[in-house]
């Protein structure tokens, strides 16, 4: 037998077979049912940023590469390999925004943003674009939210109060088994030192390391510590301890986080090799891993101290840390710990037509229960009066209205309730408020 031939559609006069239409590798559609667990990730982060004051910011997904090249840095992953190039008619290279705090730092600075208050404490969420190899917890687009605190000064208790912000997130969406890393990885006054004293213990191991930490090890030393190769990892565990080479303003401040996170309970443990990936962290980093199952995800939310980074972007050295945390991560721990899938909010009435005139007419009813508060359900698009009730009784709601020919006639409907089956009717005129009534009287 013949194959069927392949359908094919024509793009810039290059013909593809339809089959061929997907999404991008690494990128993913967001279904209905998936949006249930974003909604509640994202309701969960908007209480919190309400009730610890943070205002809500939004930068443009399109950011100048020169941003990042100047503070997260050239010879980080991000920049090297991992951003995405949009070509402009204009003179300027663009990209799409790899990560969320330094177009904020942008925006702080463009509009003057600490004249107004010496300290902001702001949040976002929105898509990133990262061209790197999908695995589990990488995506090339990803949501992210993401708390900042800028300005306010080097105390300790910024840092602790945005480690508690995302410990309360984790809390609040009831993941489980959470490990705390916390770490310092010093200013310009100990760090250089240190980086030296790194190459030095590296020196004679240049030859063994992957081709990116032989980069590396040139260029930003610390980050041979983010490597997965097994034979560069081998090396970490004799590194020089960056948290004995700390100046004692680092040490100081360091100890302040540790006492603000030991006030409020919070565990933690101490890392010395996490240094996060990008040039402008400075003194406190920090990341939350579970244990168990969803560990394969990789670090949750993360962060840490950029003191430096509005100098670097050519305005004044402002004190700031925040830290941002992946929404497909969280989903991924979420689904991995087995958590039962989040629900709508089941709506409270259900109205239900029998008959063509019945249906035209429902439309209006509809309108007038949700001009009045009422959360309403209804299934116009079913013509069987069973397969309607099985509908509202699937959705938990609490009163169906039934609306007929009969009642047509007699401007009337019935008001069925669907847990005890006692029905009876009612005037139309006197619909909302004999519902109210009757969800009033459900819920004493």
């Amino acid at each position: 037998m013949a194959s069927k031939p392949v359908k094919k559609i024509t793009v810039n006069k290059k013909e593809i077979p339809k089959e061929d239409l997907h999404a991008p590798r690494g990128m993913h559609d967001i279904l209905p049912h998936e949006w249930l667990w974003r909604d509640k990730i994202f309701a969960a982060v908007d209480e919190l940023a309400d009730f610890y004051n943070f205002n809500r910011i939004e930068t443009p997904v399109l950011e100048r590469a020169e941003l990042f090249e100047r503070g997260v840095g050239v010879d980080t992953d991000i920049v090297n390999k991992e951003m995405y190039l949009v070509k402009s008619k204009g003179e300027d290279m663009l990209v799409m925004r790899p990560e969320g705090t330094a177009p904020i730092a942008r925006a702080y600075l463009e509009h003057h943003m600490g004249r107004s208050t010496s300290l902001q404490k702001l949040f976002y969420k929105g898509p990133m674009f990262r061209h790197e190899r999908p695995q589990a917890g990488r995506l090339r687009q990803f949501e992210q939210a993401g708390f900042e605190i800028i300005g306010g000064g080097n105390d300790p208790m910024y840092d602790a109060e945005i480690i508690l912000i995302f410990q309360r997130l984790l809390e609040r969406l009831k993941i489980k088994n959470i490990v705390l890393k916390i770490n310092s990885i010093g200013c310009r006054v100990c760090r250089p030192l240190y980086k030296k004293q790194l190459q030095s213990y590296y020196k004679d191991k240049e030859k063994k390391l992957c081709i990116d930490c032989q980069r590396r090890l040139k260029t930003n030393p610390l980050r041979l510590f983010d490597c997965k190769n097994e034979t560069c990892v081998s090396f970490k565990a004799l590194a020089p301890n960056l948290l004995d080479k700390l100046c004692a303003a680092c040490t100081s401040n360091l100890k302040g986080v540790f006492e603000y996170l030991d006030e409020l309970k919070i565990s933690y443990a101490v890392d010395n090799t996490l240094v996060r990936g990008l040039d402008y962290y400075s003194r406190t980093v920090f990341e939350f891993f579970v244990e168990g199952p969803g560990a394969e995800v990789g670090a949750l939310p993360g962060g840490g101290r950029y003191d430096y980074l509005m100098e670097m972007l050519g305005g004044r050295m402002t004190p700031a840390i925040g830290g941002a945390v992946g929404i497909e991560r969280l989903i991924a721990v979420m689904k991995a710990q087995e958590m039962e899938a989040p629900r709508r909010v089941p709506k409270k009435v259900f109205v239900i037509h029998v008959g063509e005139l019945a249906k035209k007419k429902s439309l209006n009813l509809l309108e007038r229960l949700r001009s009045s508060g009422i959360s309403v359900g209804e299934a116009l698009g079913r013509d069987s009066l069973k397969a309607q009730l099985r509908l509202a009784d699937k959705e938990g709601v609490r009163l169906a209205l039934i609306f007929g020919q009969k009642e047509i006639f007699e401007n009337s409907i019935i008001i069925r309730d669907l847990e005890t089956h006692l029905q009876e009717s009612v005037m139309m005129d006197t619909i909302v408020e004999e519902v109210k009534k009757r969800l009033t009287r459900k819920k004493q």
